[in-house]
């Protein structure tokens, strides 16, 4: 197929998506070659975004099919992968056809086999740091305790937030920075009654 037809079959498809999926907020056209699809809803755990950017040889080739999004950093590597695997075989077969509607809808047709390793609720647990203590019977304990770190000042840094207000540890009296109105005002040369 020379190149004017492969651009002409990717505009026609382009505009097809479009018409298809107006009003639809889970469908972006991120640019003239590169949609995505979010399925599920924001929050859960089974959500995701499947992204396909067209090469310059699309429908004849395969697009580039992405799930490395930010969004998707919760879902399991082995889940990735069989629905990379899904819409790859599907892709496959469908060489020369513009494809990106169908393999949108092929994988929410078939979501619940694709997502069944992926467990509903996701719990992220991290802890800054924890210590692990051997006990007698060289059994691990993991502590739960966290440490803070000392900030280590110089001199001059100490004097300066000395004279910006004090260290964090350290309090000045109330008052300290309150300034002298009467003297302020002769300085100043307040205004003189006649």
């Amino acid at each position: 197929m020379a190149d004017e037809d492969i651009k002409a079959l990717q505009e026609e498809e382009r505009e097809v998506l479009e018409s298809i999926y107006e009003g639809d907020d889970q469908f972006k056209a991120l640019s003239a070659t590169q949609f995505q699809y979010k399925y599920g809803q924001d929050g859960q755990g089974k959500a995701f975004i499947l992204d396909l950017t067209w090469t310059d040889q699309y429908p004849n080739e395969m697009p580039q099919i992405d799930m490395d999004t930010f969004y998707n950093k919760h879902l399991l590597a082995d889940v990735k992968e069989s629905v990379l695997t899904a819409v790859k075989s599907e892709a496959e077969a469908m060489l020369g056809m513009s494809m990106t509607y169908s393999l949108f809808e092929h994988v929410k047709e078939h979501i619940e086999e694709l997502l069944a390793n992926q467990p509903d609720v996701i719990q992220v647990v991290t802890e800054a740091m924890s210590k692990v203590k051997t006990t007698d019977d060289d059994s691990a304990e993991v502590s739960s305790k966290t440490e803070k770190k000392k900030e280590q000042f110089t001199k001059a840094q100490k004097r300066r937030m000395w004279d910006k207000g004090g260290l964090e540890s350290e309090e000045r009296p109330r008052g300290w920075n309150w300034f002298d109105v009467i003297r302020h005002l002769s300085q100043t040369g307040g205004s003189k009654d006649e």
